[in-house]
């Protein structure tokens, strides 16, 4: 009895599987899935240039609605495509504009996280760390205006010294990020690895005024 309920099922599911073969629908299902997958990256890729051109705009007439703007197209960007690391981080540099430093810096950790960094060369990667330890660092700052500059030392235990290891060995050539990373040991106390820091920021851009006066300060 079982083996007759079994062979009448297996036809049964072989006459649909024959069926929805005959017509090709499959294929069908698979070229459209595959063709809405690419519609939506491509309309990812329209909203994000839309969203960098709203910035630019913004920056170049300080106008912070322009800003707001361009933060709603790139989250229309990332809502599309989340795994594109760019419109994150153009969403973090608007709503960085607008002064929201707290939801830049979430954004920033979305572009930086295993689905979405993947997307990124190993310098624009290194850009993101550097971009994530700066405004770590004003983060930490809202509120204490009257504040010794000792706190940032606080902030480079909790994370930022870190993220500019990463910056620095992902793109070399970022002399900035060498500055704040001997700047932050600087003030740990770390003085030969300061120098050192300081020292490739001077190699990766002789004319550094930041990485000449840490020298000075630490007697080189």
């Amino acid at each position: 009895m079982w083996f007759d309920i079994l062979l009448q099922v297996v036809m049964i599911l072989g006459t649909i599987f024959m069926f929805l073969w005959m017509h090709d629908i499959p294929k069908k299902f698979f070229t459209g899935l595959h063709n809405w997958r690419h519609g939506s990256k491509y309309e990812a890729k329209r909203r994000f240039v839309a969203a960098a051109q709203l910035l630019y705009r913004a920056k170049s007439t300080n106008d912070q609605a322009l800003a707001g703007s361009a933060a709603e197209e790139a989250d229309k960007a990332i809502h599309l495509d989340p795994t594109d690391a760019a419109s994150h981080i153009l969403k973090a540099m608007a709503l960085h504009f607008q002064g929201f430093k707290t939801s830049a810096l979430a954004s920033l950790d979305a572009a930086l996280s295993p689905l979405a960094a993947k997307s990124l060369s190993d310098e624009e990667k290194g850009d993101a760390f550097f971009r994530r330890a700066e405004l770590r660092i004003e983060v930490s700052r809202l509120g204490r205006s009257g504040e010794s500059d000792d706190r940032v030392s606080s902030v480079a235990a909790a994370g930022v010294e870190e993220d500019l290891v990463e910056a620095v060995r992902l793109s070399p050539g970022n002399a900035k990020a060498w500055c704040l990373l001997g700047e932050c040991r600087e003030v740990k106390g770390m003085s030969e690895t300061a120098k050192e820091a300081f020292e490739a920021a001077l190699k990766a851009d002789p004319v550094s005024k930041a990485a000449r006066d840490g020298l000075d300060r630490l007697g080189s």
